[in-house]
Order: structure tokens, then C-alpha cells, then sequence
């Protein structure tokens, strides 16, 4: 078996302008109640959030970055380790649940405001729907990353647009208006556009003909993988790396494609989720690995062949502070497999 290529990329600052416990950010003062809009909708706080619950781990290391640990009243709902700057803090955080907590579990936490990286999570059969939160008299935010896209079936919704970086940052701000922490969200948002900026597009090699690197970005499950289409977050790594994603044809986030289907496009690079969670078959990119060389139709792949991986967490393949990581990652990877300069 060929070993995943791991790969250590820069880091967001945990402590990108973090006060000590207790003490009140740059926006603590500005006036309130303050209100954001957040897709179709208003959110607004009265005042600053003291008991703050995180319910997908985007929203969280968004929190954790702007230096409000000691004002989280708990998380949920990680498919990976928090990142390696954040740990500390994190590690100040109570933990309702590694997976979706039940309803009671966040009241009991007496929340007085709720953040979702996901719309299932404020949805019927997730945590609980937003006009449920609302009854009880607390306030939800969901990530921009979610407007505009319609549930389709089992593919986390179908996009109407293409997601920009500018939204991500967008989300950012947002959540640094509601918890008083204005100067610090400003601070991250500028950290991720100078890193982003770094970033120098993949010029291909006579490895791939002279054309873009093609790549596949598989998060989960063996059967009827979880592959990305057009225009989630690694829509963002292929437009500034200039990568050809052969699913580009799918306007669903995450479509579900038979192996047969995968080797007729069969991609020079195959991105591999390595997940630690325990929901879906085939998590870690060590057991898509053996999944790959072990079928009879993806072994035949050229990525495959050739041992042609990187490995992202689930984290950097989700619309999220760590989009940066994944351009990153997948710019050093590819060009450490010898397929681009």
C-alpha cells in the first residue's frame, strides 16, 4: 500500500487577538442589541452572548479563533481534531456530543446563542429547527456558506451559485459582530487573505500532457462515495490552484458516484478526506487507500496506480476557516507528486 502523502500546513493563529478570561473584546462596547443578516433572515443579539453553543466544528474554530473561549458553553458535531493552535482553548469548552446532540442536551447548556456551519443542523432531524430555538428565546446564526443551496436528497443540498472565499470571511465577521469581537475577526480575515494570496496557482508539468491537473475529492463512504462537485469549498482550491475537478459537472456539494463512473474520469489526483469521526464507511484516508487498491475497478485508476493521494481533514474539505489549509495542502501535495510547478 502506498502511504498517504500527510502534509503539515500553516496554521490559523488560535490566539489572533484573544483577550484573557473575562475580559471583553474590542466590540465589547459597541452598541446593542446588534443584529447581522444571515441568508434569508435577522439575527440579533440584545446583548453580548455569555454562554455561547457551537454546534458544527467550522463554527467552532471560527469562536475559538476570536479568542471567546471562556464564553463557549459547549460544541458538537466534530468529524476531526480541532486545530493544533486552538487545542488549549478548546480544551476550556465543554463537549455536548462528538456527533449531533439531542435538543435537551444545548438547553441544558442555557445558550443564548446557537451557531451552525450546516443547515441540516438547524433543520427537522438535525439538532432542532431554528423556530424551535426561537420559542425558547435564543438566538441561531448558520454560515453563509449555506445560502442559496437546496436539500437534494442525501448530497448535503445543490448549490445555485458558486461559493466565493468572500463568504467564508463574510462568516467571520458576522460572528465577530455578535460576540463583541470585531478587531480580532478583522485580524483573521486579513490573515486569511494574506495566506491565501500566497498561494501560487499549479503550472502543469509534462506529467499531465501540459494540461491542468485533474483531481477527485472523496469525503467519505466506500460503496457510493461522498464526491465534491463544482462549487463547495473545493471549488475555492480548484480555482486558485487551477485544478480540474472531474465532477465539476455536479452542482450538488457532495453527490453520491458509483466506482464505475469514477475510473471513466479517472482523475491524476485523488483527494482523500481523512476523517476520525466513526459515521460512514471508509472515514480515515488510510482505509479509502485500501479500499482504492482493493476494488477491481478503482485499482485500474491512475491516481490509484500511481499512489497519487493527499490527505485532508474533513474540517479543510467543509466550506470553513480551513479552506485556506486545503489550498494550502493540495498545492504542496500535487507539486510534491511531481505534477505541477
Amino acid at each position: 500500500m502506498v502511504p498517504v502523502l500527510l502534509l503539515t500546513g500553516s496554521l490559523v493563529l488560535g490566539a489572533c487577538g484573544a483577550t484573557g478570561p473575562g475580559e471583553p473584546g474590542a466590540g465589547a462596547a459597541a452598541d446593542r442589541p446588534v443584529t447581522v443578516d444571515d441568508c434569508d433572515r435577522e439575527v440579533t443579539v440584545d446583548s453580548r452572548p455569555e454562554r455561547i453553543v457551537s454546534l458544527n466544528q467550522g463554527t467552532t474554530e471560527i469562536l475559538l479563533s476570536l479568542g471567546v473561549a471562556d464564553r463557549m458553553a459547549g460544541t458538537a458535531q466534530w468529524t476531526d481534531p480541532v486545530l493544533p493552535a486552538l487545542a488549549d482553548a478548546n480544551d476550556t469548552v465543554p463537549r455536548l456530543a462528538d456527533d449531533a446532540p439531542s435538543l435537551e442536551s444545548v438547553l441544558a447548556a442555557e445558550p443564548d446563542l446557537v451557531t451552525a456551519s450546516f443547515t441540516s443542523t438547524l433543520a427537522e432531524g438535525g439538532v432542532a429547527p431554528v423556530g424551535t430555538f426561537e420559542s425558547y428565546g435564543v438566538p441561531t446564526y448558520l454560515s453563509p456558506a449555506e445560502c442559496g443551496k437546496v436539500e437534494v436528497g442525501d448530497t448535503d443540498g445543490e448549490r445555485e451559485g458558486v461559493l466565493e472565499i468572500g463568504t467564508i470571511h463574510d462568516e467571520v465577521r458576522d460572528l465577530a459582530t455578535l460576540v463583541g469581537a470585531e478587531a480580532e475577526g478583522d485580524e483573521l480575515v486579513a490573515d486569511l487573505e494574506r495566506r491565501m494570496a500566497a498561494v501560487e496557482p499549479i503550472e502543469p508539468t509534462a506529467a499531465t500532457g501540459g494540461e491542468p491537473v485533474s483531481v477527485m475529492y472523496w469525503f467519505a463512504n466506500a460503496e457510493s462515495p461522498y464526491l465534491a462537485g463544482c462549487c463547495g469549498g473545493p471549488g475555492i482550491v480548484d480555482r486558485a490552484l487551477g485544478l480540474d475537478n472531474v465532477f465539476a459537472d455536479q452542482t450538488n456539494e457532495w453527490p453520491q458516484v458509483g466506482w464505475e463512473a469514477v475510473a471513466e474520469r479517472d482523475p491524476d489526483v485523488i483527494v482523500l478526506g481523512d476523517l476520525t469521526r466513526r459515521s460512514q464507511t471508509a472515514e480515515t484516508a488510510a482505509a479509502k487507500i485500501d479500499y482504492l487498491e482493493s476494488h477491481p475497478v478503482a485499482r485500474e485508476m491512475t491516481a490509484v496506480r500511481n499512489g497519487r493521494y493527499v490527505a485532508l481533514a474533513g474540517a479543510e474539505l467543509n466550506p470553513s476557516i480551513r479552506t485556506v489549509d486545503a489550498v494550502e495542502k493540495v498545492a504542496a501535495g500535487i507539486r510534491e507528486l511531481g505534477l505541477g510547478r
